[in-house]
C-alpha cells in the first residue's frame, strides 16, 4: 500500500563467532624447531584449528514486518534478542545475510552514542554534515540551524570538536539533529538513557509532536516499558532473532513479562540476557514475608525481606533493585549504597545482601524485580525480570486496601479531618 514505509521480508543477519583456543595454536618454538621444510605446515593446520573454532550466530532469523506512515512502533525483548541488529540493518550500517527491505523516504537513526557524527569536527560543522547525508541543502539546514542549537542546549560548545563533549552533550546534539532535519522514518534506540530526565522527557515530547503532527515515522527501542507503553501504540516483540509478537503494546509487554517470568525460573546464572562486566553476578533472590521461610506471596501492609545472593563481594560493592508493576511500569526503587549506612561489603562476610521492609505498602498485584550491582560506577550485572511476586490484599492499621491498580500501586499513609 501507498502509505507503507517499511517493508520487511524474511529479515535474517548471519555472525560467525570466533573461539580462541590456545592450545591448538602452533607457537613459535615449534615453527622453528620443524625447520623450514615443515615451515608451512603448521600455519595450514593453525588455519584448520581456526576454521573449525567458528560458529555461526544469527541474530536475525526470518523477520518479517510493515510500517505504516506515521506509526509509532516499539521494538521491544531481552537483551541479544536482535534489536540493535535490526535497527543497524534499517538504517543501512550493515547489510542483511538474506530477505529483503524496503523504506520510502528519510532515515534519522540515533543508536549509539557517536553514531553519524565526526568526533574532529565541531557541534556546528556536523550539524551540516548530517544534514548534507540526509540530502537537505544547505539552505534547509540554515533555516532549522536555530531551532536545534536550542533544543540541544550546546550554544556555548558548537565550536568545539564533538569529541570533547560528555556522553550527554552528544545525545542531545546527536537527537536534535536527528529530530529537527526533516528525516519522514526516526529511529531511536535505547541511547536516550544517557540524557538526564528532563531531557529525556523532552525528546519523547518532540517525537510525539514530530509523529502527530508532522506525520513522521519512529521506530522506538527501549527497556523502560512504561514509556515504550505510553508512547508507541504497537509493539515488535523479538526473542533470539525471531518476531513473537507483533501487535498492540500491552500485548506485546504482556507477553515479553510472561517470557521473563519464566526465565526467572531457572538458575539467574545461566540468564545470558544481562549486562554488565561479570566481575560479581547475581546468583539468586529469595523474597520472604519477613520470617524464616520464602514465599513469592506478600502482603499489603506487611513487612517483606529481599535477599541477592551473589558470586563474591568487592569492596565498593552495592545492590540495587526497581519494583515493576504488570504493566511494565516502575513502581519503587532500592539502592544499598543510597539508604545504608554500614559498611556492606568487608572481607569474610557473606556474599550476599538484604534489604528487610517493615511495612510493604503496594496494593494486590503482580510484581516483578530488576536487580543490579555496581562498584564505583562501574556496571557489575544487570538483570531484567530477576524475579517476580506477588500480593495479596492485607490491611494496614485495621483499614481496608484498594485493589484497583487503576488508583495507582503505591499506597500513602493518611488521615481525614473534617473542621470543628
Amino acid at each position: 500500500m501507498s502509505d507503507t514505509v517499511i517493508r520487511v521480508e524474511n529479515l535474517s543477519k548471519k555472525y560467525i563467532i570466533g573461539y580462541q583456543q590456545q592450545e591448538r595454536y602452533t607457537t613459535l618454538r615449534d615453527i622453528i624447531a620443524n625447520g623450514a621444510k615443515g615451515l608451512l605446515k603448521p600455519f595450514q593446520n593453525r588455519k584448520s584449528d581456526i576454521q573449525n573454532s567458528q560458529e555461526e550466530f544469527w541474530a536475525l532469523n526470518d523477520v518479517s514486518f510493515e510500517i505504516k506512515q506515521g506509526d509509532r512502533v516499539g521494538i521491544i525483548g531481552r537483551n541479544g534478542a536482535g534489536k540493535s541488529t535490526l535497527l543497524k540493518i534499517l538504517s543501512r550500517i550493515t547489510e542483511p545475510t538474506q530477505g529483503s527491505i524496503k523504506i520510502q523516504g528519510r532515515v534519522a537513526s540515533l543508536l549509539e552514542v557517536g553514531t553519524g557524527f565526526h568526533p574532529e569536527l565541531t557541534g556546528r560543522e556536523n550539524i551540516y554534515l548530517n544534514g548534507a547525508i540526509l540530502g537537505m541543502s544547505k539552505v534547509d539546514i540554515k533555516r532549522k540551524f536555530d531551532e536545534i542549537v536550542a533544543f540541544a542546549e550546546v550554544e556555548k560548545f558548537l565550536d568545539t570538536p564533538v569529541k570533547r563533549y560528555s556522553s550527554g552533550m552528544y545525545v542531545r546534539l546527536a537527537f536534535a539533529v536527528a529530530a529537527h532535519l526533516e528525516p519522514e522514518i526516526l529511529i531511536v534506540d535505547e541511547v536516550l538513557a544517557v540524557g538526564d530526565v528532563q531531557f529525556q522527557k523532552k525528546c519523547l515530547g518532540k517525537m510525539e509532536d514530530v509523529s502527530k503532527n508532522e506525520g513522521r515515522t519512529i521506530l522506538f527501542v527501549s527497556h523502560n516499558l512504561g514509556v515504550v507503553q505510553t508512547f508507541c501504540s504497537r509493539s515488535i516483540l523479538l526473542e533470539q532473532g525471531m518476531v513473537l509478537a507483533d501487535d498492540t503494546t500491552d500485548k506485546a509487554v504482556g507477553t515479553y513479562l510472561r517470557n521473563l517470568e519464566k526465565a526467572s525460573s531457572h538458575n539467574l546464572l545461566e540468564r545470558t540476557d544481562r549486562n554488565g562486566n561479570g566481575k560479581a553476578r547475581l546468583v539468586h533472590i529469595e523474597i520472604s514475608t519477613g520470617g524464616s521461610y520464602s514465599s513469592v506471596t506478600l502482603t499489603t501492609g506487611y513487612s517483606a525481606t529481599f535477599i541477592f545472593y551473589i558470586t563474591e563481594i568487592h569492596s565498593g560493592l552495592s545492590c540495587s533493585f526497581t519494583i515493576y508493576d504488570q504493566y511494565g511500569q516502575p513502581v519503587t526503587y532500592f539502592d544499598s549504597i543510597m539508604y545504608c549506612q554500614d559498611d556492606m561489603t568487608n572481607a569474610g562476610k557473606e556474599a550476599k545482601f538484604i534489604c528487610d521492609v517493615d511495612e510493604l505498602l503496594l496494593i494486590p498485584g503482580r510484581y516483578r524485580i530488576n536487580a543490579a550491582l555496581m562498584c564505583n560506577k562501574e556496571l557489575f550485572d544487570d538483570v531484567k525480570g530477576a524475579a517476580f511476586f506477588d500480593i495479596e490484599e492485607g490491611k494496614i492499621r485495621n483499614r481496608p486496601v484498594l485493589k484497583d491498580p487503576g488508583f495507582g500501586n503505591v499506597l500513602i499513609p493518611h488521615r481525614w479531618t473534617t473542621p470543628i
